[in-house]
């Protein structure tokens, strides 16, 4: 499939019923969540993509350039979920996972035909002025390191942003899985862009959230740190038709069988 400026984006289509498509988060490929995958089949039809940048999808921009023009990354990301709308029949449910739902908000406060939205653990940060300095700090190193080619290093950093200990992100550069981590490096540039680290510090995009007016889920897990289940919030109280659900006892990394549970409960409601 090619989306509105020619870029090729890759996906699959399974299982059955009203369309769904997946939104993957930072690093993840259309391969990376079989299990959900799997188990959303059983009721939709189930569309995971490529975002740009990743797995077989193209990627015009120059490497790291998405962190600094964050409307065009973002503008052309959203074309593509548009382009996945038009194959699924012209209208759509989304589910995104992590900066993937920052997107798919995105997406549909746009104006896509989307019907329902669901979003887990959007990662958007709890707003101060040491969160803008070093989300802007985080954006410009990111567009060094993939303009200089060094893909393992701006992984590693992106790496350390979520907490990792140096000790931890060493030992994972020394594992055989290290090889598709830097492949898909150059794409943590357009979560850079969705998130607006540059212009909004990967806060909360309080002013377009009015223009959501389907029904919205936001999941949180309750093991998981505060500002996941505070952006969800935001996110549920923003929106013209919003739910804030915690699913107990899940982190970042969910149970997809706990997860699917709650989705296939709101999305096929």
């Amino acid at each position: 499939m090619r989306s509105a400026d020619g870029t090729t984006i890759a996906y699959d289509r399974f299982g059955s019923g009203p369309a769904l498509i997946y939104v993957g988060g930072a690093t993840m490929t259309r391969n990376s969540d079989p299990d959900l995958s799997a188990l959303l089949a059983e009721r939709f039809t189930v569309f995971c993509f490529d975002r740009r940048g990743r797995g077989d999808s193209g990627d015009p921009m120059p490497p790291g350039a998405p962190a600094q023009n964050e409307e065009r990354a973002a503008a052309s990301e959203v074309e593509d979920v548009a382009a996945l709308i038009a194959e699924a029949g012209g209208s759509a449910m989304l589910y995104g996972m992590s900066s993937g739902g920052a997107l798919a908000l995105e997406a549909t406060a746009s104006g896509l035909p989307v019907t329902r939205l669901a979003i887990y653990e959007a990662p958007f940060a709890e707003d101060s002025p040491a969160q803008r300095k070093g989300a802007a700090e985080y954006a410009t190193r990111l567009t060094e390191l993939l303009g200089e080619g060094r893909r393992g290093d701006a992984a590693a950093l992106f790496m350390s942003i979520t907490g990792m200990p140096e000790e931890t992100v060493a030992q994972i550069r020394n594992m055989q899985t290290w090889a598709a981590m830097e492949a898909v490096a150059p794409s943590l540039a357009y979560d850079a862009a969705v998130l607006r680290y540059y212009s909004r510090g990967g806060t909360v995009p309080v002013e377009s959230l009015a223009a959501v007016t389907v029904p919205t889920l936001a999941l949180s897990g309750g093991d998981s740190p505060a500002f996941f289940g505070s952006a969800a919030q935001k996110i549920a109280d923003g929106v013209l038709n919003g739910e804030h659900r915690v699913l107990a006892g899940q982190t970042h990394y969910v149970d997809p069988h706990v997860l699917s549970a709650a989705l296939i409960e709101f999305l096929g409601a």
